[in-house]
């Protein structure tokens, strides 16, 4: 049996370049360019390119640079330009949103939160167009929107923590602010504020989504690289021609776990996964401020988190009243009896120098 060389081999295709499906003669673009490199084929197909872009992909490029401009140069800023402080202190700099006392302001002053907002503007209009061009792509190549339902999702991520929680808080000091380290302590801080995401059931589904979906892609990756030398690869063709290497696959997870997803059903379980993540992540965020405002209290009320919060193995401070738990009295102690001790004696005056008065 011919082995199939794979990139994961010293075997690299290269031949003339695919230049794709037929374009129809009525169509409004033409593809143009296309070249095959080494190193590109080190990693993945050699081909790179043709691109295309559109008014909607150079639209979505032209506003993502104007975005992102802004927040660098805000940093920079802040640094006093300095080059050598703007790459030392980067992963602390930031662009933060307006303070709680503008609200829902449009443009309050630019450095406290305008520039926020200008950079937010741009940077959500680029990802919406880009969305559009994919949404465009698809239909003009007859394929399926999976790609583009998966790219809304983590868009509406996106616009629950910029956009619409804050929109429904009242405030947009409560959107996620542009750095490295402040997003983290955004998120960390978020959680304080809130009685603690743990309780919050969407995030926990968000999370066994995550790691789900980690799961599947790492068990149907290694299985499709186990049999790539069968032909494992060609998975579209397997689904309706099976051949030794999906037989082998089905085997092997039969064997392991006593049933196997189909070269078709693996991908939707993994796609479902994938997109659930952000899809309960966003509807978590949601509903974090604006329905619950405690999830430590709203957990105690449906039977989720212990009213005795001691069983917790760290227990962040004693005084927790405000999870609902009224802390817990000061230990008495016994006065010990104490001996009285002598007073102290008062140092020698000299009465000569000592002032006198007389009636």
């Amino acid at each position: 049996m011919n082995n199939y060389q794979n990139l994961f081999t010293r075997v690299q295709v290269m031949g003339h370049v695919e230049p794709g499906v037929d374009i129809p003669d009525d169509a409004d673009f033409e593809r143009k360019g296309g070249s095959l490199s080494y190193w590109i084929g080190k990693i993945g197909n050699a081909q790179l390119g043709p691109i295309y872009l559109g008014f909607t992909g150079v639209t979505s490029i032209l506003f993502f640079a104007i975005g992102f401009s802004i927040i660098g140069f805000n940093m920079a800023a802040d640094v006093g330009y300095s080059p050598s402080r703007f790459i030392s202190e980067f992963f602390w700099l930031t662009l933060d949103p307006p303070g709680p006392e503008y609200g829902l302001e449009i443009i309050p002053p630019l450095r406290e939160g305008g520039w926020y907002l200008i950079s937010g503007f741009f940077i959500t209009v680029s990802i919406l167009l880009w969305w559009v061009r994919m949404y465009r792509r698809a239909i003009s190549l007859g394929l399926g929107l999976h790609v583009c339902y998966a790219f809304a999702a983590a868009i509406w991520l996106y616009l629950v923590l910029g956009f619409i929680r804050p929109v429904l808080m009242g405030s947009w000091h409560h959107a996620v602010p542009f750095g490295i380290f402040t997003h983290l302590d955004w998120t960390n801080n978020f959680s304080i504020e809130w009685g603690n995401l743990f309780w919050n059931p969407f995030h926990m589904l968000s999370i066994v989504f995550l790691y789900g979906s980690v799961l599947l892609f790492a068990m149907h990756g290694a299985t499709i690289l186990a049999v790539t030398r069968y032909g494992g690869e060609r998975e579209i063709e397997q689904i309706t021609d099976r051949g030794t290497a999906s037989e082998r696959a089905a085997l092997f997870w039969r064997w392991t776990m006593g049933f196997n997803a189909s070269m078709e059903s693996i991908h939707r379980w993994a796609w479902w996964f994938a997109m659930l993540t952000t899809l309960t992540g966003g509807i978590g965020i949601l509903i974090t401020g604006t329905v619950v405002d405690d999830w430590t209290l709203w957990g105690m009320k449906h039977g989720v988190v212990p009213e005795d919060l001691t069983w917790w193995p760290i227990t962040p401070d004693s005084t927790i009243s405000q999870w609902g738990v009224e802390p817990a009295p000061p230990p008495v102690v016994e006065p010990a009896a104490v001996e009285a001790a002598p007073a102290a004696e008062l140092p020698a005056t000299d009465d000569a120098a000592a002032p006198t008065t007389t009636n």
